[in-house]
């Protein structure tokens, strides 16, 4: 760090720049994070959490202290419910049970306000004597040159300003993020045309109507021609009193020429009892950063990519962005990534998510909207052809972020985020736990560097390359017997992100180099 004040310096502390921080922390990484609010903001967004996300705030070593932040009690459910026209409409089927893929990861899911989890990688980042959290200072602008950025801030609130230095520069500051815009950085824009509310209010009438009509689920999407295929979304925020709604509203829609108790009604079906307390518009639109890299600029989460909150993706992709990003900066400044690491950031995850866009939350706007056009509750055999839309849970299965065939990981294939859950260890895919022959885990048996699976393979060329890169690596060598046999080969390497570097039963030469980018 010699002439810099920091290694990397954050802008956002948002839970994706928090994530990053700690990843960085905990590797030994000075870090600075550059958060313009002294607190978190009080708006329930970013609710929903992945076993996978939690599997990164394990990784993070706070994932006690989340669950104890959720706010829902744990008997409601993590998924959703579809509902045709109203809310309180008679035809409905479950949307996201998550449930359903829990073998192939190690954590279970869970579901807060995002102000609740920034609470608690704030705390966690507090623990860690190499991040220097600045809350309530605003970035002003930076500099960059083929060795560092220069980064000047100020106080949000007050007359302090200060300039800062570092090896590298990362925006995880929002869709709107002057990170990105500093870096010139450009973005591929598809607006859909559609002004959407954002409402918080407080109705326990509303629990008790939804639980006479439907199980008690974490989130309720209706349905109904009028939309076409755009969604009336409600969640819960706490177990019973507090929710939050999205919805189209026509352009000119304000705080004050609009009747929200009214509209709320409409999409439940019956009027009921409410008191808004927040009002908020946002423009219904995807967007997708040309790169994650300028130069010694990273930019990260909402920075890099946004869309509606369909399905609850953006915060957890943000997070396995962060993840991704973590140990590869990591490795480049401790010496042991290659010239290629850092650029396979954009290479695996950019695609992923033009495939989340494309093959997902698109993907349900089109067919709602097909299917609204094509069927009526009118329609002999329409409640047949409402519940065979989520036979299977097919849109869960299927959302396996990859990495196949990206620089570090080779072979045929492309980064995407559709594929399947397999046990099989996969190259450029996550690893699924299975229990060693000791009755240990093996996602309990992960460690912050790579991990060498050895189960009778020949890998001796693999560990003789780790070591003279000065790769970090731990080796768990076993007998290839029970649930390990799930992985269909005699050796695998496991990535610091729990991805499959490589697998099989003869590491030859270069599977190390390539999986740092030398």
């Amino acid at each position: 760090m010699e002439g810099f004040t920091h290694d990397v310096i954050i802008v956002g502390g948002g839970p994706v720049g928090m994530g990053l921080a700690i990843d960085l922390g905990q590797r030994g990484v000075s870090v600075a994070v550059i958060e313009r609010h002294a607190q978190p903001q009080l708006i329930p967004k970013g609710q929903n959490m992945t076993q996978r996300t939690l599997e990164h705030i394990d990784a993070w070593a706070c994932v006690a202290e989340m669950r104890a932040a959720r706010i829902v009690p744990r008997g409601v459910a993590n998924g959703g419910l579809v509902t045709f026209g109203t809310l309180l409409g008679e035809h409905s089927y479950e949307f996201l049970p998550r449930e359903g893929v829990q073998a192939f990861y190690s954590q279970a899911p869970d579901r807060m306000p995002q102000y609740c989890t920034e609470g608690v990688l704030r705390a966690r980042t507090a623990d860690l004597a190499s991040v220097d959290a600045r809350y309530g200072w605003t970035l002003d602008g930076f500099t960059q040159n083929a060795d560092g950025v220069q980064v000047t801030v100020h106080e949000t609130d007050g007359k302090g300003s200060e300039t800062l230095s570092a090896r590298y520069l990362v925006g995880c500051d929002g869709s709107r993020s002057p990170v990105r815009e500093g870096a010139g950085i450009s973005q591929t824009l598809s607006d859909h045309d559609r002004k959407m509310v954002l409402l918080v209010f407080r109705s326990p009438e509303l629990h008790g109507l939804l639980g006479a009509r439907h199980a008690e689920r974490s989130f309720y999407n209706a349905l109904a021609p009028e939309l076409e295929g755009y969604w009336r979304f409600l969640g819960r925020v706490d177990g019973d009193s507090e929710w939050f709604f999205h919805a189209p509203v026509p352009e000119g829609t304000t705080r004050d020429n609009t009747d929200f108790a009214a509209l709320l009604h409409d999409s439940v079906g019956q009027p009921f009892d409410l008191d808004v307390s927040y009002v908020g518009f946002w423009d219904l639109r995807f967007a997708l950063a040309d790169t994650y890299r300028a130069g010694r600029v990273l930019i990260a989460g909402d920075a890099c990519h946004s869309h509606p909150p369909y399905g609850g993706y953006g915060i957890n992709t943000g997070f396995e962005d962060a993840r991704n990003l973590g140990w590869k900066l990591a490795a480049t400044l401790q010496g042991w990534g290659g010239e290629r690491l850092l650029d396979s950031y954009d290479a695996e995850r950019r695609p992923v998510f033009a495939s989340t866009d494309r093959d997902f939350i698109r993907r349900f706007i089109e067919e709602d909207r097909a299917f609204l056009a094509a069927h009526s509750p009118d329609d002999p055999g329409f409640a047949e052809a409402w519940a065979a839309r989520n036979a299977g849970a097919s849109e869960v299965f299927a959302f396996a972020p990859h990495y196949s065939g990206s620089p570090i990981i080779g072979g045929a294939g492309a980064p995407s985020a559709k594929g399947d859950h397999r046990f099989e260890a996969r190259a450029g895919h996550h690893m699924a736990p299975r229990e060693l022959p000791n009755g240990r885990s093996t996602y309990d048996a992960l460690t912050p560097g790579f991990t060498l699976f050895d189960f009778g393979g020949e890998v001796e060329e693999l560990t003789a390359e780790a070591e003279a890169l000065g790769v970090p690596l731990s080796v768990v060598t076993a007998r290839l017997e029970g649930e390990v046999c799930d992985y269909e080969a005699s050796a695998l390497l496991v990535r610091p992100d729990g991805y499959v570097a490589w697998s099989g039963d003869l590491a030859g030469a270069g599977n190390m180099r390539r999986a740092v980018g030398v």
